[in-house]
């Protein structure tokens, strides 16, 4: 059965989420997610039944709001998105006007699930982007429509069949949900890549929120010292470039990289480069998982 997913999301876990998901210790309580987004990790586990328990938690609240009310209430998400999907053909040629309009409406307040889906399946690579004021910038891709209404139906409804009565949902900052984990939780972390949002001092406004690198690092040791399990993907390489620091050895976690297949820029710029994810066990896991041992540091 393949696995749904409501809309593309750049940094979505989707693809690789198969091989991140081996490396989940065999039996936990509770799932979380402090860096959700679009819930790849969370939708694939619940899907193939390691965990009956679910904490989504995302910084973007429109981006919260959509995941809870395609998991609580799909059809009225499936219903208000087909309205606003319909109505850019009423626009004619102009229907790149009609995405700029949804889009003014959404960053004036109208910040309805139905709004912030439109707008992902018609932005170029189902990327977010955000300007200085926080509002969503991010173009319309013109070659397309955005997914249609079925598509987004029949991925609602599993994803509902999957996670409704089992999930709850929450707009904190990650340290606020970390420090609210408990023994038997397992924590799955995505978070910004480094140098991708406005609090790295970069240009790339990728993120609401980034993830100040030596803060994120003794969140971690808290964890360690808490005997909570946890796994982190965090950047990783392409070709010979490795993409971020990696997380400091004194933290005692296994790390494997995760090929993510050939990246896409790359071959834009005419090279035939993999990229490798990052993927980090926190060492309590490490020592309660004998399927861990064998892991071992790639590409060291």
């Amino acid at each position: 059965m393949k696995t749904p997913h409501l809309v593309q999301y750049q940094g979505s876990k989707r693809i690789i989420a198969p091989e991140i998901v081996k490396f989940f210790p065999t039996t936990f309580d509770r799932l979380i997610e402090p860096f959700a987004g679009t819930c790849a990790i969370t939708i694939l586990s619940a899907a193939q039944g390691l965990c009956d328990e679910f904490w989504i938690n995302d910084i973007n609240q429109p981006l919260v709001n959509l995941m809870e009310e395609c998991i609580n209430n799909p059809l009225k998400l499936i219903d208000e998105y087909e309205n606003i999907w319909n109505g850019q053909f009423a626009e004619g040629e102009n229907n790149i006007d009609y995405f700029y309009k949804i889009r003014e409406e959404f960053n004036k307040g109208k910040k309805d699930s139905a709004r912030m889906l439109f707008l992902l399946a018609r932005v170029v690579k189902g990327a977010v982007r955000y300007n200085s004021n926080g509002e969503l910038n991010q173009s319309c891709d013109k070659r397309r429509y955005g997914t249609k209404p079925n598509v987004i139906a029949n991925n609602a409804l599993a994803i509902s069949g999957l996670l409704k009565d089992k999930a709850s949902f929450s707009n904190l900052d990650y340290k606020d949900v970390l420090s609210r984990a408990q023994k038997g939780d397992l924590i799955y972390m995505d978070p910004p890549y480094q140098g991708t949002s406005k609090r790295d001092n970069t240009r790339d406004n990728r993120y609401i929120q980034g993830v100040e690198f030596d803060e994120f690092v003794e969140q971690l040791r808290e964890l360690n010292d808490r005997d909570i399990d946890y796994i982190v993907s965090y950047d990783g390489k392409t070709g010979d470039k490795f993409i971020g620091k990696t997380l400091p050895k004194s933290l005692e976690l296994t790390h494997v990289y995760i090929n993510a297949g050939l990246s896409a820029q790359a071959t834009l710029n005419g090279k035939n480069e993999i990229t490798y994810e990052s993927l980090y066990a926190s060492k309590n896991l490490i020592k309660r998982q004998e399927k861990y041992e064998q892991m071992k540091l790639c590409f060291a």
